[in-house]
C-alpha cells in the first residue's frame, strides 16, 4: 500500500515526462505555430494528407480548450503514476505507447471498413467527388451532390476522409483498464459522480458507454471512440500477458 500512496502523492519521471511533453505540443501547435496543427494529426489513411509520422505524432496533442487535455493529463497523472511505481519506467513507457498505437490502429481499420461498405458501389469519379468536397467557415462540406444515393451515407463518407484524429485518450484508457486489472477494489470518486465506485466496476461501464456510442456513431458526437476501445482493449491484452503468472494487487 505505501508504493500506490507514493504513486498518488508524487510524480514519477515517465508520467511526469509524458505530461510536460503534451503540455508543450499543446500550445505548441494550438497557440503558437497552429499552421502545423493539422501536418501532425492524424489523418484518414487514404487521404493525400496522411504521412506514416501521424501515427506517433498525434498521440502527443490535444483539440484547442483545455479540458481535452487537462482530463488526460490528469487521469495520466492519478492512474499512470502508480502504474509506474508498480511496474517500473521502462515497461509503463512500453505499455502506454503500445496501448497507444494500438488505439490508432483500430481506429483506422473501423474508419477503412466503414469507407468501403459506404463507398462500395460508388464509381471512381463519384469517389473522387468526395475527395473534392471543401470546408466552409460553418465546418460543413460543400460538394457535388452524388445522385442516386443517401446523402447522409455521402456526408458520412467525406468526414470519414477529411477526419482528423488528436489525443492521448487512447493510451490514457489502457492505462485506465490496467489500473482497475491491477487494483479492482479501489474505489474512486469522480467528479461528475462524486459516490465512491470501485474501478472493477467503473471499468466496464465506462467501455460499454463507449462501444455504444462507437457502434451509434452520433451526428453530434465526433469523439473517436473506436481508439478509445482500442487502447483498452491492447492495455487488456497486456496485462494479461504480463500478470500471466503474478498475483493481483489491491
Amino acid at each position: 500500500m505505501n508504493q500506490i500512496g507514493r504513486g498518488f502523492g508524487g510524480i514519477p519521471d515517465v508520467v511526469k515526462n509524458l505530461i510536460i511533453l503534451n503540455v508543450i505540443v499543446y500550445f505548441t501547435t494550438v497557440y503558437l505555430f497552429p499552421q502545423y496543427y493539422g501536418m501532425f494529426a492524424m489523418h484518414f489513411v487514404l487521404s493525400d494528407k496522411f504521412e506514416p509520422f501521424q501515427i506517433v505524432t498525434h498521440m502527443f496533442m490535444h483539440s484547442p480548450g483545455l479540458a481535452h487535455i487537462f482530463f488526460n493529463m490528469f487521469s495520466l497523472w492519478m492512474f499512470g503514476s502508480v502504474l509506474e511505481q508498480v511496474w517500473g519506467p521502462k515497461r509503463f513507457l512500453s505499455f502506454y505507447l503500445i496501448a497507444g498505437l494500438g488505439s490508432i490502429g483500430l481506429f483506422t481499420l473501423t474508419n477503412y471498413l466503414q469507407w468501403l461498405h459506404i463507398t462500395n458501389n460508388f464509381s471512381f469519379e463519384q469517389i473522387q467527388a468526395i475527395k473534392d468536397a471543401v470546408l466552409t467557415v460553418d465546418g460543413g462540406y460543400r460538394y457535388h451532390l452524388i445522385e442516386g444515393y443517401d446523402r447522409g451515407q455521402v456526408e458520412n463518407a467525406i468526414r470519414l476522409y477529411f477526419g482528423q484524429v488528436v489525443g492521448a485518450s487512447g493510451a490514457i484508457y489502457g492505462v485506465l483498464v490496467a489500473f482497475g486489472m491491477l487494483f479492482p477494489n479501489t474505489e474512486l470518486m469522480l467528479i461528475f459522480f462524486p459516490v465512491p465506485i470501485k474501478a472493477k466496476y467503473f471499468i466496464p461501464i465506462l467501455i460499454v458507454i463507449e462501444l455504444f456510442l462507437g457502434v451509434n456513431s452520433f451526428k453530434w458526437d465526433n469523439i473517436a471512440h473506436f481508439a478509445h476501445l482500442g487502447g483498452a482493449l491492447f492495455g487488456f491484452i497486456m496485462v494479461k500477458i504480463w500478470n500471466r503468472n503474478r498475483n493481483r494487487f489491491y
